[in-house]
């Protein structure tokens, strides 16, 4: 009897590594949009953790991106769950102009302290755009990957690829790369947080997007088409 509970507990392992874990993975994306190589792949080489999700947005890739460019701490926001990952500050329901003029090398903060951020590695408009994020262990501090590489450390983007449908909307493909050190305990984050949490968020910020999106075409067309 005192086996039962650890057999239970191998098999629920066993189940979510199956069943449940290659679904998070690639989340709405295709066979072929899961094994395609895109830009900015090559900024994470040898990464030791990929997700691919997608979702088909009704509108073309130009009125998505507005959205995109926006996204930040202060800015507008992150489109997914605000009490989590934006400080309890909603985010934003329209397109601002003064959040348009996004560059890469650009800072877009996470927190309100301002000590941890995204940096833009990619701007593509308004195909591609690229955030990178590099952490030391356990601090949760930036670090430059252009230097020496702390101790322990996780690395990754956040890739956003976006491709016009036949049928006029955007098919947005989510792609992130990451690795880190030590590889055991960062496999392992990843494999017990890092991305249920992401299924989570971008799962979210998909529904959003498209509610947004699919608002705005209803409410405003003329002026989503004439922005930057």
């Amino acid at each position: 009897m005192k086996r039962y509970p650890v057999f239970l507990g191998v098999l629920a392992v066993g189940w979510y590594a199956v069943l449940v874990r290659p679904q998070l993975l690639r989340w709405g994306a295709t066979a072929d949009e899961a094994a395609e190589i895109y830009p900015g792949d090559e900024l994470v080489p040898d990464a030791s953790e990929q997700t691919t999700m997608a979702a088909t947005l009704p509108a073309p890739p130009d009125q998505v991106w507005p959205w995109l460019v926006q996204m930040g701490h202060e800015r507008g926001g992150w489109y997914s769950w605000d009490r989590l990952d934006n400080a309890g500050h909603p985010s934003a329901e329209r397109i601002d102009p003064d959040w348009q003029e996004l560059k890469a090398g650009e800072r877009l903060i996470t927190s309100p302290s301002g000590n941890s951020w995204f940096t833009v590695a990619v701007l593509d408009r308004p195909r591609t755009l690229i955030l990178r994020a590099d952490l030391q262990i356990p601090s949760g501090r930036p670090f430059d990957p252009r230097g020496v590489y702390p101790p322990a450390y996780t690395e990754g983007i956040w890739a956003f690829h976006l491709r016009p449908t036949a049928e006029g909307g955007t098919r947005l493909v989510v792609r992130t790369r990451g690795r880190g050190r030590p590889r055991i305990a960062d496999r392992l984050a990843a494999y017990l947080f890092g991305e249920p949490a992401h299924f989570i968020m971008q799962t979210r910020q998909f529904q959003n997007l498209r509610r947004r999106v699919r608002r705005a075409q209803v409410e405003r067309p003329d002026r989503l088409s004439a922005l930057p």
